[in-house]
């Protein structure tokens, strides 16, 4: 599998563990879980926006990805 089909394939999981974490985060009304979920969720979305950013590198360098 080529480098930029990985880096779409974990920024998709990044993004849906995020989803998933702010609906737990709405789910609960434990404030420690809520403050818990809230945390992992923006962590996640961080490593998203760092996964997204490296795709977009690495579609600009690689010839075969420019459009």
């Amino acid at each position: 599998m080529a480098t930029v089909n990985k880096l779409e394939q974990a920024l998709a999981s990044a993004q849906g563990l995020s989803a998933q974490l702010k609906t737990f985060s709405m789910d609960t009304n434990d404030q420690q879980a809520k403050q818990l979920f809230n945390q992992l969720a923006q962590t996640t979305q961080n490593t998203a926006q760092s996964l997204q950013s490296r795709l977009d590198f690495v579609k600009s360098e690689e010839p075969q990805y420019r459009e």
